[in-house]
């Protein structure tokens, strides 16, 4: 399961800058993942035309892209994030661990967080979701995570991204804002209670860096 040549491909498609990207996994092993690319704040012209009409120009919808490889532990799945977010010049991975919202005392919020975090965004219109048809059952899926409960990561690319304009100093990363694999970060074990959340970094600075 490669997600860095997955992302790779649909920002050659798109051909706009990433502002992040989160990955879902309901808790429970072998169910589809859901990668969601984040275009956030980018607006595109349409090109239809239309005599005496200015249509304004629209917002980029997020993209979805379901992973169907085996996976038999979270480990394996926190690998290939750390993968991923090392290679694309990320400075961080947040992963979240979440209940399921089916329970006695869940609020709204933790309701609505869960079925954003798998791309169900509702009559949401700016968030008009882009999935790659395959099969892939979303309300099946969030239902398993609002009983069973669920993880979430999150990283922001520098290469290809919307980061790279930032002037953050880091020695780690090559000239177009990615890094050569493998990643030296390890993942760490899921937390005992099953929620929580664990910050990897990833950039660092050998160098000593003078105020201006």
């Amino acid at each position: 399961m490669d997600l860095f040549d997955r992302l790779q491909a649909q920002i050659d498609s798109v051909r706009l800058p990433l502002f992040a990207v989160t990955v879902a996994a309901a808790a429970q092993v072998n169910t589809p993942l859901i990668a969601i690319l984040h275009w956030h704040g980018f607006r595109r012209v349409t090109p239809l035309v239309l005599p005496g009409v200015e249509i304004p120009p629209r917002p980029v919808p997020v993209s979805a892209i379901p992973l169907h490889a085996p996976w038999h532990n979270f480990k394996n799945v926190d690998a290939m994030l750390l993968d991923a977010a090392w290679r694309s010049g990320a400075w961080d991975v947040e992963r979240t661990e979440r209940r399921g919202c089916n329970v006695i005392g869940a609020s709204a919020a933790e309701a609505l967080a869960c079925r954003q975090a798998f791309g169900d965004y509702g009559v949401d219109s700016a968030h008009d979701l882009q999935l790659s048809e395959d099969g892939t059952d979303r309300a099946q899926l969030i239902q398993l995570a609002a009983r069973k409960g669920y993880v979430r990561w999150l990283f922001r690319p520098v290469k290809g991204g919307l980061w790279r304009t930032l002037d953050a100093p880091d020695d780690t990363l090559d000239a177009d804002g990615g890094r050569q694999p493998p990643c030296p970060v390890l993942p760490e074990p899921r937390r005992p209670e099953g929620r929580g959340r664990t910050v990897y970094r990833l950039g660092a600075v050998h160098r000593i860096l003078l105020p201006r």
